[in-house]
C-alpha cells in the first residue's frame, strides 16, 4: 500500500510522528512476510507553518522522516493558501500512484489535500475525525466538517466524535474510535522531555502559568489581543508569572502595532515572552507549569495528559469531555470569567478530579495502520 501523508502545521507533525512510527514498526514486524502488507509512506509538507521553530525543529526532535515533498506555500488568506495548496498537491497526486491519502486535524492543508484527492478518486483517511465546536465562524470547523464528509476512513479520538459523525449521517464501519494519537505522543515523548536540558530550563520561574494564544479570533484584532495580554499580566501580578511562547501570528501583530502594545515586551516582569517552543520543550513547560491558559485545541488536551487545570480562552471547545471531567474551563475572553476561574484554582476550591481514560489506550497509531492494511 502506498500512502501520501500531508502535513502543514506543528500539531500535525506530532500526530504524523505517531503514525509514521507505527508504520515503521509494522513494516519491520515478522507479521508482514509478504510485500502485500508493506506500507510505503511518502510525506508532503505544505509549508503552512514555514518558520523554522514551527516546522523544522519538529521533524528533527520527533524523528519524522524528512518530507518527500515540501511545497513551501507559506502564509496568505484562507482562500489563497488553500487554493495554492490544492494546485500543488494535485500535481503530486498525479505524479505518483497512491492508494490512499492520509490527513490530520483541521487546517487548510487538511482540506486542500482532501479536495485534491477526492477529485482524483483517491480514498482519504482522516485522523482526528468527528471533532465539532459547532461554531461555523471558525475556519477550522469548516475544514474538519468538509474533510470528514469527503473521507472514506474516519479515525475518531473519542466516543463523542463518533456520535457527532453519526448525527451528521456518517454511520459506516469505517468510522472507528481508535483513541487520540496526541495521547500516544504525550506518553512516548514525556520522559524524553524531562531528561533534556535546554536554555528553557533556566528561563522558567519556579512556579508559573503557561499561556498560548494563536487563533485568528484572538490575534487578528489588536484590541482583542491587547485585552488578553492585559488579563495575562493581571494573572501574573496576582498569582504566578505567565510564560508566553509567541506564535508567529501573535508576534507579527504585536510587532506591527508596537506603539499599541507598549509595555508588552521582553522587559515585562509579569508576562515572560519566548520564541515558539519545540515539542519536547513544550511538554517540559506543560509538566512544570501550575496551570495552562490557551486558545489551542491541542494544548487543552496536553494539559489534561499532564494533570494540569486548563482555562480555554474561547467561547467553545471541541473537547467537551475535558469540561465534563472538571479539568477544563471555557471562559471566552471575559476578564471577569478568567479571573474567577483563576481565583477558584488558587483558593484550592478546585481539586484534582479523577482523570478517566478519555483518549484511548495509547495505541491509536497501531490501530490506524491495522485498519488500513485490512482494506
Amino acid at each position: 500500500m502506498k500512502i501520501l501523508t500531508v502535513v502543514g502545521a506543528r500539531p500535525q507533525f506530532v500526530k504524523a510522528a505517531v503514525v509514521s512510527r507505527a508504520i515503521k514498526n509494522h513494516n519491520s514486524s515478522n507479521a508482514i512476510s509478504s510485500s502485500k502488507y508493506h506500507v510505503d509512506e511518502k510525506i508532503l509538507h505544505t509549508g503552512q507553518h514555514y518558520d523554522e521553530n514551527m516546522s523544522d525543529v519538529f521533524f528533527e526532535e520527533l524523528a519524522i522522516p524528512k518530507p518527500d515533498y515540501n511545497l513551501a506555500i507559506g502564509s496568505g488568506t484562507h482562500g489563497l493558501q488553500t487554493g495554492q495548496m490544492l494546485i500543488e498537491i494535485e500535481k503530486v497526486l498525479t505524479r505518483e500512484e497512491f492508494d490512499l491519502l492520509l490527513v490530520y486535524g483541521d487546517t487548510n492543508s487538511t482540506l486542500a489535500a482532501a479536495l485534491a484527492a477526492s477529485k482524483l478518486n483517491i480514498p482519504i483517511a482522516h485522523v482526528e475525525a468527528g471533532l465539532r465546536s459547532f461554531n461555523r465562524q471558525m475556519p477550522e470547523e469548516i475544514n474538519r466538517v468538509l474533510t470528514d464528509h469527503l473521507s472514506k476512513w474516519l479515525f475518531c479520538p473519542t466516543g463523542s466524535a463518533v456520535k457527532n459523525l453519526i448525527n451528521e449521517g456518517i454511520n459506516t464501519p469505517n468510522v472507528i474510535n481508535v483513541g487520540d494519537v496526541m495521547y500516544d505522543a504525550a506518553l512516548f515523548y514525556s520522559k524524553m522531555s524531562l531528561t533534556r536540558r535546554s536554555e528553557l530550563t533556566d528561563r522558567l520561574p519556579e512556579k508559573f502559568i503557561l499561556a498560548t494564544v494563536h487563533r485568528p479570533a484572538s490575534t487578528d484584532d489588536p484590541k482583542i489581543l491587547l485585552s488578553l495580554l492585559e488579563i495575562l499580566e493581571e494573572a501574573g501580578k496576582k498569582y504566578f508569572p505567565v510564560f508566553f511562547p509567541l506564535h508567529p501570528r501573535t508576534k507579527n501583530l504585536m510587532k506591527s502595532n508596537n506603539d499599541y502594545f507598549g509595555r508588552f515586551n521582553e522587559s515585562n516582569k509579569y508576562v515572560i515572552f519566548s520564541e515558539p517552543l519545540g515539542y519536547l520543550d513544550m511538554i517540559f513547560a506543560e509538566k512544570k507549569s501550575e496551570l495552562i491558559m490557551t486558545d489551542s485545541g491541542g494544548v487543552q488536551k496536553e494539559a489534561y495528559f499532564h494533570s494540569k487545570p486548563c482555562i480555554t480562552m474561547r467561547s467553545e471547545t471541541e473537547w467537551v469531555e475535558l469540561v465534563e471531567a472538571g479539568w477544563n474551563y471555557v471562559t471566552g475572553i471575559s476578564r471577569d470569567s478568567i479571573m474567577n476561574v483563576l481565583q477558584k484554582i488558587s483558593n484550592k476550591d478546585w481539586q484534582a478530579a479523577p482523570r478517566p481514560s478519555l483518549f484511548g489506550n495509547s495505541d491509536a497509531g497501531e490501530m490506524i495502520i491495522k485498519n488500513l492494511i485490512a482494506i
